[in-house]
C-alpha cells in the first residue's frame, strides 16, 4: 500500500471516529474559548476545520437567519437602544485594515463598538458593528426599523437628535429620551418609563459573559458579529426552552 493510500485510510477513520456534536452545539462551544481557534478541544478534530464550517455558516448568512427568526417573536411594545465598548485584542488587530473591520484607535487601544436594538424582555432585536470611536447615533436611523405604531423606543441622552425623533414619529411610534443640557425646545419625557432602559444593559452583561464577545480576537469584522449573533441565539433559545 502506498503513502497516498495510507494517508487516506488514516483519514477516512479519523473522520468517522470523531463524534460530530449535534446542531448548534458545536458552535455555541466556541463562544466559550479564548484566543486562537486552535485552543478548541481535540475531540473536535482539526481547528481548521472548525473554522471553516464555521465561516461557511456564516457567509451563507445561517446566523443571521436564525438570529432573525427568533427576533420576529419580540415583544414590540417597547424598544431600547444602546451601544458597548469592545477592546480589540492583539491578536486581533488588522494594522492596514482596520477601518474596513470596524477598529477604531483611542486612547485605549483598537476597540469596536457594538450597536444592539432589545425588547421589552430585554431580547436582542437588532445587532450592527462599528469603530470604537463612531458616536452613538450614527446607525441609528437603520436600527429601530421593527418599530410598530404605539410602540416606544427608550435611548440615553447621546440618541437626543431631531432627526431620530422625526423618523420615530414617522412610523407612529413615541421616543422617550431624555433631553440635552443645550435643548431649547420642550420635548415630552417620562423618567419613570426611562427606568425601563436598563434592560439593554443587562443585555450586554448576559453576552459579554461569553469571552470570545467580551474581547474582540476575530480580525474580520463579520466573525466577529457572527459570534455575538450566536451569543443572542442562545439567549432566545433559552427563553423559548423555558416557555410552556
Amino acid at each position: 500500500m502506498g503513502r497516498h493510500q495510507t494517508a487516506t485510510a488514516e483519514q477516512a477513520t479519523r473522520c468517522t471516529s470523531r463524534k460530530r456534536p449535534p446542531g448548534l452545539e458545536w458552535n455555541l462551544l466556541g463562544l466559550t474559548i479564548r484566543g486562537p481557534w486552535r485552543d478548541l478541544p481535540q475531540a473536535f478534530g482539526p481547528y481548521t476545520t472548525c473554522y471553516n464550517r464555521f465561516v461557511r455558516g456564516r457567509r451563507a448568512g445561517v446566523w443571521a437567519r436564525i438570529m432573525n427568526a427568533l427576533a420576529r417573536a419580540h415583544d414590540a411594545a417597547v424598544q431600547m437602544i444602546d451601544t458597548t465598548i469592545v477592546r480589540v485584542h492583539q491578536h486581533g488587530a488588522c494594522i492596514a485594515r482596520n477601518r474596513r473591520q470596524s477598529m477604531g484607535r483611542s486612547r485605549g487601544g483598537l476597540t469596536s463598538k457594538l450597536h444592539a436594538v432589545v425588547d421589552t424582555n430585554g431580547l436582542p432585536v437588532h445587532l450592527a458593528l462599528t469603530a470604537g470611536e463612531v458616536h452613538d447615533n450614527r446607525i441609528a436611523g437603520s436600527l429601530p426599523s421593527r418599530l410598530k405604531s404605539g410602540s416606544m423606543l427608550l435611548a440615553d441622552r447621546g440618541y437626543d437628535a431631531d432627526w431620530i425623533r422625526a423618523l420615530v414619529a414617522k412610523r407612529h411610534a413615541w421616543a422617550n429620551i431624555p433631553p440635552r443640557s443645550n435643548r431649547n425646545d420642550p420635548i415630552c419625557f417620562r423618567a419613570h418609563l426611562y427606568r425601563a432602559r436598563n434592560r439593554v444593559e443587562r443585555f450586554f452583561n448576559r453576552i459579554k459573559q461569553c469571552r470570545r464577545v467580551a474581547t474582540r480576537y476575530d480580525k474580520l469584522a463579520a466573525n466577529y458579529l457572527a459570534f455575538v449573533q450566536l451569543a443572542s441565539i442562545r439567549l432566545w433559545l433559552r427563553v423559548n426552552e423555558s416557555t410552556p
